[in-house]
């Protein structure tokens, strides 16, 4: 077959570089020789178009990045909010990143649905807030038009209908998988035309929540994108992240609530902690975890039993996040929203796009399974 022998090396080598990746390890990770990949390198080979696509495919790049002249500039590669959330966590892995630019990608695809259907792009419009932390919460709050009982899905389509688009990442192996090595557990990406919030698929909806709220006060407040692992939410050392948690706290379970709670009758055994807080997480969309975490912040509890119950929960056994295939034709309703996929409906229905551009914006879902899922949305309107 063919070589190709005209390959920029200096950006093959700067793809290396970014992710920390030697010549043995490429090998490894593309199943290319390393023998083939070391000629390559000090310019005495070329690679097979296949070969070639291998390396772009493991990169995240296209081919033609690496047969065009010039050296690579991070302005031009990377977006400023990829550049803001590697700088903050450098550990990020390669699958992380691509996960971060497919994410990228995908809010371009939406803008552009906005564009051709209803001739414009949405911006993001703020309340004016004022106050304290607590204070805000309660702007937003009732900005939101939230009623007291809730759950993860109310929760994000009240904020989905402020013009942020919130994607959920799935529980099981693919492209819209938080690889399961990292520790993220969610980010946000500030823009002033839709911003975008990314949720890690949890055990529970409940402990959801609470990451979604963290990353909604990083864009309500902060006005910038940041990335988080478990540390960043159950930061309480007064930066930008213990601020998110006070937020997300107040705003999930303002003040008023707690009163519901009877604190003299709270059981002595963990173990009746789940059945004890039952009714009030059912009502309130969160994890026992963030109420007692409330009742702390109000001193209604030691703050002692609080990290007594949060060093018992790290010693459970917690079942792992998962997800098959038995409602494949709803997954891209989980991954980008029931408002993401209802655009992408209209714009088949108004021959904004073809059937079969609708099933590649669907996270390529089968033809068959994409008129399930529009039949799902007309008989639950």
């Amino acid at each position: 077959m063919e070589r190709i022998d005209f390959i920029n090396i200096r950006r093959l080598q700067w793809c290396c570089d970014e992710v920390g990746i030697d010549v043995e390890a490429l090998a490894e990770q593309t199943g290319i020789s390393a023998s083939t990949l070391k000629k390559l390198f000090e310019g005495k080979g070329g690679l097979t178009y296949n070969q070639l696509k291998t390396l772009a495919d493991f990169f995240g790049k296209g081919v033609f990045f690496f047969l065009e002249e010039g050296d690579v500039t991070q302005e031009r590669v990377h977006s400023a909010n990829f550049r803001t959330l590697s700088n903050q966590k450098p550990y990020l892995s390669l699958d992380m990143r691509k996960f971060i630019e497919r994410v990228e990608r995908k809010r371009d695809e939406y803008l552009w649905l906005l564009e051709e259907l209803e001739g414009t792009q949405p911006d993001f419009e703020l309340p004016e807030l004022r106050g304290s932390i607590e204070e805000k919460a309660l702007q937003l709050r009732r900005w939101l038009e939230l009623p007291e009982r809730n759950s993860y899905e109310s929760y994000r389509e009240a904020i989905e209908s402020k013009g942020i688009f919130v994607l959920q990442s799935l529980g099981y192996q693919g492209k819209w998988k938080i690889p399961k090595e990292s520790p993220v557990l969610g980010f946000s990406l500030w823009h002033q035309k839709m911003p975008v919030i990314v949720v890690r698929k949890e055990t529970t909806k409940e402990r959801q929540t609470f990451t979604l709220i963290h990353e909604f006060a990083h864009l309500v407040l902060h006005q910038e994108s940041r990335i988080d692992d478990e540390n960043d939410l159950f930061a309480n050392n007064h930066d930008v992240e213990s601020e998110a948690n006070r937020f997300a706290g107040n705003l999930l379970i303002p003040e008023s609530f707690l009163t519901q709670i009877d604190t003299r009758n709270i059981p002595n055994s963990f173990d009746e902690y789940s059945d004890w807080f039952k009714s009030f997480r059912k009502r309130w969309g969160v994890s026992t975890e963030v109420i007692l975490r409330r009742l702390v912040d109000t001193q209604r509890v030691d703050v002692v039993l609080y990290r007594a119950y949060r060093d018992w929960l790290g010693h459970q056994n917690l079942p792992q996040s998962s997800g098959g295939h038995r409602h494949r034709n709803r997954e891209p309703l989980h991954i980008f929203g029931t408002k993401y996929v209802q655009k992408v409906l209209d714009a088949k229905n108004f021959d904004v796009i073809t059937l079969y551009k609708a099933s590649k914006f669907l996270d390529g879902l089968k033809i068959n399974y994409l008129h399930q899922l529009e039949g799902h949305l007309v008989g639950n309107r």
